[in-house]
């Protein structure tokens, strides 16, 4: 199936590592060219390496105020403009309701929510017919996650922002759509099971509870949001989209 993507150009923020950089690295594969962004300066020139001639790194916060302009001003400039975003941030530190501060609060705040509404506004008025805007969000957005108080916070919140968004730009031909991980066997998920007493029977007890009973990988991950971004998804906008392998079991 050709998805559509030769010489199309995304910007995909957090891509370094984990899910980020695997939707990256499977839109380089089809064909599109990206920008891809991340905290350090020589994590992302190593990821933008790793992806090819196609791709460009742009150290940057999502944090940071001006960050949409200079990831849309380097788009333009390298690969003529650019088609879609994918706003992708690293997920805020682990705690329980009484364990999170209010700095870790403002924190992830700005990075998680205010961040990502920064780069979609900005996106938004600069895509037209065809154009894309994707979040990461998290499974947190149907069903809180324990031990996870603050994403669990952040998530529904910025799905309820991306829905609206959708509506708001759907007359303009420009979509809006959003990946909800479930256990995708990345470096972040292998951490939170890392903080238990043990491991590895926190993976089995996940796995057991996951009809396809195992994790999925980074690369099912990307293909599947390869394809929400591209243009074979045309007529798809304002979902949420599970890939969790099926632990999420409501409608």
């Amino acid at each position: 199936m050709d998805l559509g993507l030769k010489d199309r150009v995304y910007i995909v923020t957090g891509a370094t590592r984990g899910l980020g950089h695997a939707v990256a690295r499977e839109l380089v594969a089809d064909g599109a060219k990206v920008v891809v962004t991340g905290r350090d300066g020589k994590t992302v020139a190593e990821a933008a390496d790793a992806l090819g001639a196609n791709a460009a790194g742009v150290a940057v916060d999502n944090a940071d105020p001006a960050a949409a302009e200079r990831l849309i001003a380097t788009a333009r400039e390298r690969f003529g403009g650019f088609d879609g975003m994918l706003v992708s941030v690293g997920g805020p530190p682990a705690g329980f309701v009484a364990d999170t501060t209010d700095e870790q609060w403002r924190t992830a705040f700005d990075s998680v929510f205010l961040g990502a509404v920064r780069l979609a506004r900005a996106a938004a008025g600069e895509l037209s017919d065809g154009g894309v805007i994707g979040f990461v969000l998290s499974s947190s957005v149907y069903e809180p996650i324990p031990g996870l108080t603050i994403s669990n916070g952040l998530r529904p919140g910025l799905a309820g922002f991306a829905k609206g968004l959708a509506d708001e730009l759907g007359p303009r031909g420009v979509r809006v759509v959003g990946l909800l991980p479930g256990r995708i066997d990345t470096d972040r998920v292998r951490e939170l099971d890392g903080l238990s007493a043990d491991p590895v029977a926190t993976r089995t007890a996940h796995e057991a509870r996951i009809p396809l009973r195992r994790y999925g990988t980074a690369q099912e991950f990307g293909r599947a949001g390869a394809f929400l971004l591209s243009p074979a998804a045309s007529y798809v906008t304002g979902v949420m989209l599970s890939i969790d392998g099926g632990a999420l079991h409501g409608f």
